[in-house]
Parts: C-alpha cells; structure tokens; sequence
C-alpha cells in the first residue's frame, strides 16, 4: 500500500503458491472444528446440552488465552537451522492432521453429556495448541519473507486465492452437515478423515519451498513480560486489535449460524454463495486496485462499512431471498478485506514497532493478537446457542419448524454482533488509526531499506566464514 524506494523486493512463485496452500489447508481445519463443526455435531446430532457446550468452549478459552503469547515468544527466540517458525509448520502438520481425525470419532461413548463435555474438550484442547504452533508460524511468513507492502501483497493475494477454498470446503460442508450425519455417521467421518490427512500433507511438503530472512535469528529479544508488555504501549496496536478481535469474532460466528439460516428460512446457499464468490472477487479487484492509492487505514474503513451495511441488510430483511444474496455480496468483499487488508495492517503495527524497539517481534505480536482474538471464537460459539433459546429455539425440532419468533432468533443471534462490530470498527479505524501519510511513508522506507543493508551484512559474514 505504502510505497518503499525498495520496489524490487521479489518473492518466488513458488513460495507464494506453497506459503498460501499451506495457509489455506490449516485454515479449512479451523474453520470446521471451530466455525460450527465440532458444536454441531455433539449438539444437534448427539443430543449434547448446549449449557455443557457453552462451559466446554469457555474453559477452552482460558487455555487459548494462555498459549499464544508463549509460543509467539519462543517462536522469536528459536534458533535453528531451517529457522525461527519452519520447524513448527513442518513436524506440526503431521501431529495436527491425527488430532483432526480423531476428533471425529467417539472417544468416551455418548450417554453422557460429561462424556461428550470431556470429549469436545480435549479435542480442541490438543488441536488449538497445535493450531497455535502452525498457524502463527504461518501467518507471519509474509512479515519474514519481505518488507515492503507490495511484496507482502502478493504474497497475501495468493493467500486470498487460496482461502477461498479455505472459506467454501467448510461453508458446503457446514451447511450439508445435517444431511450428511443423518445419510450416515461413516460416510461423514470417511470425509474428515480425508479432509485432515489432505491438510496435513499439504502443510508439510509447503514447508520445503520457502525461507526466512536468516539474518533476524541473532537478534536479542526482550525478556517475556517486558516484550508482552511494550506490545500494549503501542497505540497503532491498540486499535489494530478491535479489528482483529471484532473480524475474528464475525468470521467464526457468520459460519456457525449458516445451517441454522438456510434451513429456517428455506433460501437456497447456492445462490447466496455464488454472490459471496462474486463479493470475494470484487473485493480482491477493489483492495489490489483501487487500495493501493487508498492506502490500508482508508481501506479498512471502507472494507467496514461495506460490510457492516451487508449484515445490517441480511439482519432486516433476510427472510427475503434478494436481501439475502445482497448480503452475501457485500459479505464477501468484507471476507476479502479480513484475508488480505488486515493482515497489512497487521504488518504495519509490526514495522512501527520495530522503528521504535529495532527488533523484529512478529511472534511475540502474533501471539498477543491471539490472545486478544482467539477467545472470540469460544465466545462466538457460547453465545450462538445461548441467544438462540432467548427466542424459545427448541433444538428438538427440526429447524424449519421453529416457531415465526424463533426464526427471526435466528438472523439476531447470527448477525446482530457482527453487524455492530462493524459500525466500531468503522468508527475507530477512522477516528484513531495513525499509521498513515508521508511520515508513515518515510518510516517504512527507512526499515526496507535496514533490511536490506542488514542481509547483504549477514551474507557477506556467510560468505567470509564460509571462506
């Protein structure tokens, strides 16, 4: 977005293609064990009380809240020959795909909600921690790999291609999920268990064919809580993580509720996909085009309103099949901004960082974003069911049949938060967010042009050594 005097900072192909892959695959994961999939299967299919799988999912977020700050700091201080967040991608993937398969399978029985409880639990326990070391590891390859806007936006626009299969292999099945488990518990447990080893397979070849910037491994990091804390003294930080916060919550709870919608208001998906598809697409023409003039602060603004208007729409008039499909459209413009835009914006707060500590702390900032952001999954999911009986849902009846009050229950508990998520953080991005202008200019050319200086220093000491 921000233009560098370092303009000819390249990425291989390759490694953009395989880096986006690997992004897509551990995503899919998430999106299905974390975006409905897991609470609908013990909760509709196996009769589990939601009051058990709301406590279930705010335990797990005690846990969440608790892991990610750590592995982003050990993450910074990992020395070793493939790197500071390779070695975490590759051995991972292998550990995170049995996990995944498992998950589907009955551990304990199901003539208990404590057993479902104990289950669920650990399930998600074992697959976030690992879900932690991969994904954080992959998501700031980009800030490894380059420097400048416009290398990490290829880099990000390759990752937005591939997430839409992230987004429509979870958004298919979650929405077929009731026919699925009521055709046959083993055909639907056959399509995880590919689904996992797939993701995992993908995960690990992709960690041979790209690197990091070698040179960062000898930096010294703050100790724990000095580094944890200077993140919060960061202002650009600070409302970086409304957005995140409120983007991760709309995303979880826009996939939890999608089954729920459909079926109650009996509008086919095809058509509502098809017009988020088309969003996705405009999205990535409106940010890669018109956003690079825009810059990130003014984009992100726009991304908010966009789709905050959407769901507001989707929420009034949803029962109507074209307000549906309008808010599907303006919903995936908004996915795209969330998969390409904030993860620049992200860059930013790290580069304004390093401009004022000298250090690179990627992990350790993805882990507080973590911190702050991954408990609005478990939230997202504790409150969806919760709300839902607010409107007398009766989950003993089939969805279509709910009474006309608990349908509309249905579009509340599904897009009331994310629609006043939006109208926050469309008023903070505007109001607040200060990395913008010439001066932010001038400060990212000055960091791309340190890293520069600072690999031709390291291979030139590689080079004496080596000699």
């Amino acid at each position: 977005m921000a233009s560098t005097k370092n303009e000819t900072e390249h990425v291989r192909l390759s490694s953009r293609l395989w880096l986006g892959g690997a992004d897509c695959m551990i995503t899919t994961l998430c999106n299905i064990m974390t975006g409905g999939g897991l609470t609908f299967f013990f909760v509709k299919y196996f009769g589990m009380d939601p009051g058990w799988s709301a406590s279930c999912w705010l335990i797990f977020g005690i846990w969440n809240a608790v892991n990610d700050p750590l592995f982003g700091y050990i993450s910074d201080k990992t020395k070793s020959r493939l790197g500071r967040r390779i070695p975490y991608i590759r051995y991972g993937s292998l550990m995170i795909a049995a996990v995944f398969v498992l998950s589907w399978v009955i551990w304990f029985g199901t003539g208990s909600n404590a057993q479902m409880f104990a289950q669920m639990l650990i399930s998600l326990f074992l697959f976030d921690t690992l879900y932690t070391a991969i994904a954080t590891s992959i998501y700031v390859m980009p800030f490894e790999m380059a420097t400048t806007n416009e290398a990490r936006g290829k880099i990000l626009l390759v990752k937005v291609i591939f997430g839409l299969a992230a987004l429509s292999v979870p958004l298919v099945l979650l929405a077929e999920l009731e026919n699925i488990l009521n055709r046959s518990l083993q055909q639907f447990q056959l399509i995880m268990t590919v689904i996992g080893l797939f993701a995992g397979a993908v995960i690990f070849v992709s960690s041979f064919f790209y690197k990091e910037k070698s040179y960062l491994q000898k930096d010294e990091q703050y100790p724990f809580f000095q580094s944890l804390v200077t993140c919060f003294r960061n202002k650009s930080f600070l409302i970086f993580e409304i957005i995140s916060f409120s983007i991760t919550f709309i995303q979880t709870a826009l996939m939890i509720g999608l089954s729920y919608y459909f079926a109650s208001e009996g509008i086919s998906y095809l058509w509502c996909y098809l017009a988020m598809f088309l969003g996705i697409l405009t999205g990535i023409v409106l940010w890669m085009k018109l956003g690079a003039g825009w810059g990130v602060k003014k984009s992100v603004t726009i991304m908010c309103a966009i789709f905050g208007a959407g769901l507001w729409l989707m929420l009034i008039l949803g029962h109507y099949t074209a307000a549906g499909v309008a808010g599907f459209f303006c919903t995936g413009i908004g996915f795209s901004g969330g998969m390409y835009l904030i993860p620049l914006m992200n860059g930013d707060v790290i580069d304004y960082d390093e401009h004022l500590s000298g250090l690179r702390r990627e992990g350790m900032y993805a882990g507080v974003n973590s911190f702050i952001c991954k408990p609005a999954i478990s939230i997202a999911n504790a409150l969806f069911p919760v709300m839902l009986l607010w409107f007398g849902y009766d989950s003993a009846i089939a969805t279509a049949d709910q009474t006309s009050l608990a349908k509309f229950g249905i579009r509340f508990s599904w897009l009331f938060l994310p629609a006043f998520l939006l109208t926050v953080c469309f008023i903070c991005i505007r109001a607040f967010y200060p990395l913008a202008g010439e001066k932010w200019a001038e400060i990212k050319n000055g960091l791309a042009v340190r890293h520069d200086e600072r690999q031709k220093a390291f291979e030139r000491q590689a080079a004496e050594h080596a000699d």
